[in-house]
This record gives structure tokens, sequence and C-alpha cells, in this order.
């Protein structure tokens, strides 16, 4: 279900759209009406079961509640916080060296063990959903699918490194937009500069905080709401967030 009017939101599997204070209301009083606690509700225009509410869209990301859900065992949303806030920085800093070498070498050729796991984070995070199984395959397999023909290809024969690049954001843009939509540009470009990196998980995860640091515009602007008695490298590494509006409404 998704609302709307001042405060927009949708159920998520009917698509339905209302006003996210109603629904929240609306789901108060149906639960109300059973003694065991709701885990879904039907959507109350087209009865289709959903297990969460859209809401807060603004053509780019959107927040997901889930019914009856434990705030203590709300990790994903906790977790996935400092994501969605590297997406907030519109200049990304990157090592322009580093990327041009990474097409002229061919580096992009090693296999990164650590690649399809990254997608997952990220995707949860952008989507606000834990299930992005089908999601993954299909973007990964297209980054699979792009790396094997580069492969296979004979040098000499290879078009130049920068239509390459052009070629592999090209079709990572089409593979992610559908689910990702006004995020998938700078996604493709996340993407790329986590390849780039030839870090793993952990390691790349201090450089995007130490990148989002750098970002001054955006660094004031997140400290104000961090606990101030923890770095910003402790608030990536435990995952801290606040809980939903629609929790202290509800339940």
């Amino acid at each position: 279900m998704a609302a709307a009017a001042t405060s927009p939101s949708a159920a998520s599997s009917s698509g339905d759209s209302f006003c996210y204070k109603c629904i929240c209301q609306w789901v108060k009083i149906v639960s109300t009406k059973h003694a065991e606690p709701l885990s879904s509700v039907q959507c109350p225009l087209c009865k289709t079961v959903n297990v969460s509410i859209i809401h807060g869209f603004n053509g780019e990301s959107f927040e997901r509640h889930y019914i009856n859900q434990d705030p203590r065992k709300r990790h994903l949303s906790d977790a996935h916080d400092l994501i969605t806030q590297f997406y907030s920085i519109r200049d990304i800093i990157g090592n322009t060296s580093s990327v041009q070498q990474f097409w002229k070498q061919r580096k992009y050729l090693r296999k990164n063990i650590w690649l399809q796991t990254w997608l997952r984070q990220e995707i949860q995070a952008l989507t606000r959903d834990e299930n992005v199984d089908a999601i993954i395959y299909h973007i990964h397999g297209v980054i699979e699918s792009f790396m094997k023909r580069q492969e296979k290809g004979h040098a000499s024969k290879m078009a130049p490194p920068e239509k390459r690049r052009e070629e592999f954001k090209s079709l990572l843009m089409e593979a992610a937009r559908p689910f990702l939509l006004g995020q998938t540009e700078r996604f493709v470009a996340e993407v790329e500069l986590f390849l780039v990196s030839h870090l793993n998980i952990d390691a790349y995860s201090r450089l995007r905080v130490q990148r989002l640091k750098e970002s001054t515009s955006h660094v004031s602007r997140e400290q104000d709401v961090l606990p101030q008695d923890r770095s910003l490298e402790d608030h990536y590494l435990y995952f801290l967030g606040d809980e939903t509006d629609c929790n202290d409404e509800i339940w």
C-alpha cells in the first residue's frame, strides 16, 4: 500500500495509494480485531495481502514500514541508513586516474568475490526491502555477461576503453532503472567506484565514510542527527538508527 495526499504512501503489493497517517490508523484498528499480532494486512480497496507500507516517495527514494515489526528486529533499516546518506552526496569524490587505468588495463577482468554481497546491501538500502534476490540476480548477471564478453574478445579488436566504459554503464543503467528509479545513475557510479577500488566490503565502507566526511556541505547536516558521543566511523560500524514514525503511531 502507498500513502497519498500530504504524506503519500502505498501498499507494497497492491500499489493503491492512501494518506500515510490514515493507513497507519487503519492498520491499528484492524489489528485490534485479531488476537494475534498481524504480520500483514489486506488492502482496503483490492484486498491484496501486504506485508509493508511504502511512504515518503520523492521520485528517487522511499521509506518502507513493515506491519507489526518489532523495532528491535528492524536490522535492515538500521543497518542501511548510512548507505542512503552516501547517496545524498551530490559530488562523488573519485580517483579519475584509477578509473581510467581500470578500463585501459582491463582490470575489470579480475574476479571480484565481494561484488554480489556488496550489491545486496546497496540494493536493500535503496529499495528498503530485504528480499532483493531477484534484483541482484538480474543486475549481477548483466555485469557478469559483460565481463565474459570482454574476456573472450581479443585486445586488438576491442573498442577503446572509454567506449567499453560507456557500454558497461549503459547496460547497468538499463538493468537497474526499473528497480532503483531516480537513484539509478548514482548507483551505477557507485558500482564502478567499488569495482575500481579492488577493496573488500569493510575497507571500501571505511573509504566511503571518509568520502562522506569530506563532503562538508552534507557532513554538517548529518552530524546534527548523529549521536554526539560516537564518531562517524562508529556510527557506520554499529549502524545506529531511529524508529519510524509509523511505529510510534501504530504500536
